[in-house]
């Protein structure tokens, strides 16, 4: 079963969130880099509010979401202390955008969605998982992408990993697999996975660990 918001509100609130690291995923970065970013953005279980802040600040239209009030609340600092208060963030239930009233601005759906570790919370959960790319699906633009970026079960790390197998059959009929590679995910260790990272090469507090970098394009 897909966690409250309360639980994951307790993690921002006492500073535990491993994947709150201080900046954008490099995965990311490079994304932005390559050029493969484009039109209006959700950025889909925002967090902290680090990517939303970067691509603000590079002239993207972007909007975060987050199921917990607290993540919103500290995205919002964040881009104020970033000197980016213009950056968009708002709760919404990422299982049903279509019908969120913090996205009624965007009558015709996003260009772009960027998921940075939502989908993999999903993972055990075939019913959410289902309903989120279903939400995913209604919310994109028909020829519409989206990038996934999730943690990988194929070398130990921490979190909720899944396989590549996983993330092929939950996007099929509405979607075209472009591509499917993989990548690195950075995560911070705290107390939620510190004995998940107890025999990972840890340096600064923090860990490099196997991911998927997937994109799809909505039919």
């Amino acid at each position: 079963m897909t966690r409250p918001a309360e639980f994951w509100n307790t993690v921002y609130d006492n500073d535990t969130a491993p994947w709150v690291i201080g900046e954008p995923q490099p995965a990311i970065v490079e994304l932005e880099r390559s050029g493969r970013l484009h039109g209006t953005i959700l950025d889909p279980g925002c967090g902290a509010g680090e990517h939303t802040i970067l691509l603000t600040r590079l002239g993207y239209t972007v909007h975060g979401i987050d199921h917990a009030p607290s993540a919103i609340a500290q995205a919002r600092a964040n881009a104020a202390a970033h000197g980016v208060p213009q950056a968009k963030f708002d709760v919404a239930d990422a299982l049903n955008l279509s019908q969120s009233p913090a996205l009624s601005g965007y009558p015709e759906g996003f260009d772009t969605v960027l998921d940075s570790a939502l989908f993999h919370v999903f993972g055990d959960d075939a019913e959410s998982r289902a309903a989120y790319v279903r939400s995913l699906h209604a919310i994109l633009r028909p020829g519409g992408t989206l990038h996934l970026l999730a943690l990988s079960d194929r070398e130990p790390g921490i979190g909720p990993r899944i396989s590549d197998a996983l993330i092929r059959e939950s996007f099929t009929e509405g979607w075209e697999l472009e591509e499917l590679t993989p990548t690195r995910y950075r995560g911070r260790v705290t107390e939620v996975v510190a004995e998940e990272a107890a025999n990972l090469e840890v340096h600064d507090g923090r860990v490099d660990v196997a991911a998927w970098l997937a994109r799809f394009r909505r039919l």
